[in-house]
């Protein structure tokens, strides 16, 4: 995790309701603060999706300048970090879009309820790897769905239901995406180390 996802993580969410509140009064010292507080987990999140920094850089300054046009439209229903997400998943479906790449993997929903009892956390799969680089292949070998999931659970530690909220699908779904995600990467990382 890189030094604005800490600073992010560890920012009061108060404070991120009155930056935003500032920002909705046109004040642009608060959108700067807001930019450089949080375009880290923007990115983060945008680069593991799009695979392509040119394309993640883009997406960030987009997602920021929503914000700047938009917060008024923040209405608290969640955190500011799951709006803010949200937003970001938003704008990077449409550059997928634009790149006219299309999902070809769909999971079966009706899954969801066979899978077995999987507390396996990701963290003790991706911990047990002490080689980053092949951590970062195996992620990358990942479809983007499930490269999205690992991420939001992952990296920016959101929790089921707030992970169903941003993406918009059942919590059974993002269940279903993590135990395939799962299954992948230990596949990967066990054919990788021996």
């Amino acid at each position: 995790m890189n030094g604005e996802n800490i600073r992010f993580n560890n920012m009061n969410t108060d404070q991120h309701h009155i930056l935003l509140d500032k920002i909705v009064q046109g004040d642009e010292h608060a959108m700067q603060e807001f930019y450089k507080e949080l375009q880290g987990a923007v990115y983060a999140f945008a680069v593991s999706r799009l695979r392509n920094e040119f394309d993640a850089n883009e997406c960030t300054n987009e997602v920021m300048m929503e914000v700047w046009k938009t917060a008024e439209r923040f209405e608290g229903r969640s955190t500011v970090k799951t709006w803010l997400l949200g937003i970001t998943n938003f704008k990077v479906l449409d550059c997928l879009r634009k790149r006219k790449r299309h999902f070809a993997e769909e999971l079966d929903e009706e899954m969801t309820e066979s899978l077995p009892n999987d507390d396996l956390p990701m963290q003790d799969v991706l911990m047990a790897v002490d080689d980053a680089k092949l951590v970062r292949f195996c992620l990358d070998k990942l479809s983007d769905r499930h490269s999205q999931i690992v991420h939001l659970v992952f990296y920016e530690d959101l929790s089921y239901p707030e992970v169903s909220e941003l993406i918009d699908c059942p919590e059974g779904t993002v269940k279903t995406r993590i135990f395939h995600a799962k299954q992948k990467l230990m596949d990967c990382l066990s054919r990788r180390m021996h």
